[in-house]
């Protein structure tokens, strides 16, 4: 069955060869990002449709025996069951590959099926990885409390600093997992630099690209050799949908993957594809507009009397600023802070928000506010959480596409809810 799985990957690709893709009029090299999210992955069909088909059918037809038995043998190019392939779902890994520039892309369930996808097919019984400190939390209650059953070590550094990346490499270091921005704090890590360390062990890049998206940040240009994606997050945009993404490098990481999706089963759904690339077409226009309130939120929080901390790449004041500047097209538009008056003043915040809906995730048209430590967070032991910096006073705000003079009122009156005393 391994070899069944691997053959399928190549229906894809000749179905799309076979019917055109609208985007190869002009070279992909030469389009715009902004022109990518709108017209990758739009396949020619029948009846010329400017959106493309949902293709909501578990099982696809055969003229005859024969054909079936060349579709399962691999030597016929077509479709079979769509735990194995759909065209609606490769329209949409076409569509976010090329926004990546990676090599091949399979869609998943769940940001979390990409992840866990990954590192099951690459890791073995005594490996070990190397992941960012403050990752989605998910992502370390998965290595730490179910990979490390099978025998799977992690060592967890605060990979801003690259010697510490590299003095937590060891010679069983298979896997470096990183996330930048990190989540919840806003730190970076130098893409570049991590690909120098694990060129010389031997290792898999692997980025969690979601917090920038591929609009602000192209991990293979620097040497990633794997990209990660929630596309529940920024690329689909509404709030409306649950997916994720595995965008390989080469074809022999792409093949792996396949094999190991298509036996775990957490493929992704037509339907669920269609609603994302529906937000996919719009997803420029929206990180821009986000991003644009975010950066001038940033600087008003930092300069009010009530808040004593923020974390925004965006900022002169963060430590990253410069990397920000030479490895991201853009800060993004997730902000970190903190409030005078500590856990409870947070909370007070949090509470006293209006227009900003109080609910985890991000990347949606709306804002969201959420407090980590007690909730996307709050599977981490405490004490790892804090090594992380992942404070308890800290407030993560997805900030979305409103009028920015509304964001801020709102913030403003729930700042004043804290009744802290403003630094004088």
């Amino acid at each position: 069955m391994a070899r069944l799985y691997v053959d399928l990957l190549h229906r894809a690709e000749t179905w799309l060869e076979q019917t055109g893709d609208r985007t190869m009029k002009r070279s992909k090299n030469e389009m715009k990002p902004e022109t990518l999210a709108i017209h990758a992955g739009m396949p020619a069909n029948e009846h010329g449709g400017v959106s493309v088909p949902i293709y909501q059918s578990a099982t696809f037809s055969f003229s005859e025996a024969d054909q079936g038995a060349a579709r399962f043998a691999g030597t016929e190019a077509g479709y079979i069951y769509t735990r194995l392939g759909n065209p609606t779902v490769n329209a949409l890994e076409e569509a976010v590959c090329t926004l990546e520039e990676g090599h091949a892309a399979l869609g998943t369930s769940a940001g979390m099926a990409a992840i866990s996808t990954v590192l099951l097919t690459i890791l073995r019984s005594g490996d070990h990885v190397v992941a960012t400190d403050a990752v989605y939390g998910a992502t370390r209650v998965l290595l730490e409390q179910q990979l490390s059953k099978f025998g799977i070590d992690t060592s967890w550094v605060p990979s801003e600093n690259l010697s510490a990346v590299r003095d937590a490499v060891q010679p069983n270091t298979r896997v470096l997992f990183i996330e930048t921005p990190a989540n919840p704090t806003m730190k970076l890590t130098d893409i570049e630099g991590c690909a120098e360390i694990v060129r010389d062990v031997q290792a898999v890049l692997v980025v969690d690209n979601t917090f920038a998206s591929p609009l602000l940040q192209q991990p293979f240009r620097l040497g990633a050799d794997v990209v990660v994606h929630s596309l529940t997050k920024y690329l689909n945009g509404h709030s409306d949908v649950v997916g994720g993404m595995i965008v390989s490098g080469t074809q022999e990481l792409h093949e792996r993957f396949t094999a190991m999706l298509r036996g775990l089963g957490g493929t992704m759904d037509p339907h669920q594809a269609w609603l994302v690339l529906r937000g996919l077409r719009t997803a420029a226009l929206r990180v821009e507009k986000a991003q644009q309130n975010a950066e001038r939120l940033a600087q008003w929080l930092e300069s009010h009397p009530r808040v004593a901390w923020v974390s925004y790449p965006g900022l002169k004041s963060h430590p990253q600023h410069e990397l920000m500047l030479r490895q991201m097209k853009g800060p993004g538009a997730m902000i970190s802070f903190g409030v005078r008056g500590g856990l409870e003043a947070a909370k007070t915040t949090i509470n006293a928000v209006r227009l900003a809906t109080l609910a985890v995730s991000l990347g949606g048209v709306e804002s969201l506010i959420e407090h980590p430590a007690s909730m996307t967070h709050a599977g981490i032991p405490k004490s790892e959480r804090l090594a992380a910096g992942i404070r308890d006073d800290l407030i993560r705000l997805s900030v979305g596409c409103e009028a920015y003079e509304d964001l801020q009122a709102d913030l403003e009156n729930a700042l004043a809810a804290a009744k802290v005393p403003a630094l004088s």
